[in-house]
């Protein structure tokens, strides 16, 4: 069961999420920072609009699957699976911590409602493109989908395009893609470590469908993982464009805060930053 949020209160609840984001981060003390805030408002879009899921019932036999790829980008899932009610908000603060379900990469058996474990790079479209073919050609299940995301530099993987090229030639249309298109990896831009582009045609190439949308906007978003459920005969990338380090200038466009925490002083930053929406919002209007 997806959830029923307008737009206005959808962009509201991922800034609730990035601000979840900062706090878990700098009370744990590690953690990547730049690709979960980058990637608050497809998550938000995904687990309050697109996924048909029920938080008091993972397990539900009709649900769609999401399977985060890039598993260091787990906070902004936990931050999502927290706001939407999946288990209670506090235990974000247990992020990384010893005997913790909320691991610094996901792990399927912890934690009720994560479908996938992921840590090593490349394997997410790998795993949703299996249950993508099972869905479509053993239990000839129409109704239920498939979704992944990806991270830009961990396309530089070789096990991605195999993928690719499974999903492409058993057409696998209950397979909707998102890629996280902000152009760092930990050691700098992705087109000065492994350069990416043309990459929409390298993907066409693969024969997916292919949209390419602004990250930050909801609307594009929802759209586009409705057209990605409509094409029929083929498996659907979105290509979408991000701002690594969303909502706080001084990590915004960084590649040095690809893995890196907050610290204290620069968490209350952060977060200030966020309320205020870079200053956008006086202390009269905020909540």
């Amino acid at each position: 069961m997806s959830g029923q949020l307008t737009i206005p209160q959808l962009e509201k609840k991922a800034l609730a999420i990035r601000r979840d984001i900062i706090s878990m981060l700098e009370h744990a003390g590690s953690g990547h920072s730049a690709g979960p805030l980058g990637m608050a408002d497809i998550i938000t879009a995904l687990f309050f609009s697109i996924l048909k899921i029920d938080p008091q019932n993972p397990e539900w036999n009709e649900r769609d699957y999401f399977i985060l790829s890039n598993g260091h980008t787990v906070p902004v899932v936990y931050a999502a699976m927290a706001e939407r009610g999946f288990f209670d908000v506090t235990e974000l603060s247990t992020l990384r911590q010893l005997g913790s379900r909320l691991q610094g990469h996901p792990e399927r058996t912890k934690l009720p409602g994560i479908e996938t474990t992921s840590g090593p790079l490349g394997e997410g479209l790998s795993q949703a493109a299996g249950i993508a073919y099972s869905l479509q050609y053993l239990d000839k299940n129409p109704h239920r989908f498939v979704y992944t995301m990806l991270g830009d530099g961990e396309l530089n993987e070789g096990n991605i395009w195999e993928a690719a090229m499974f999903a492409g030639k058993y057409k696998l249309s209950q397979l909707v893609c998102f890629i996280d298109r902000n152009n760092i990896q930990i050691d700098g831009s992705t087109e000065d470590v492994m350069p990416l582009e043309n990459l929409r045609a390298k993907w066409e190439s693969f024969g997916w469908h292919v949209q390419e949308i602004d990250g930050h906007n909801m609307e594009s978003i929802i759209e586009s993982a409705s057209m990605g459920r409509a094409i029929s005969n083929k498996p659907s990338m979105v290509i979408a464009h991000t701002i690594p380090g969303k909502g706080v200038d001084f990590m915004e466009y960084d590649y040095k805060w690809h893995g890196v925490p907050p610290n204290k002083e620069q968490a209350k930053d952060a977060l200030k930053k966020l309320r205020t929406l870079n200053g956008k919002i006086t202390h009269e209007g905020m909540a």
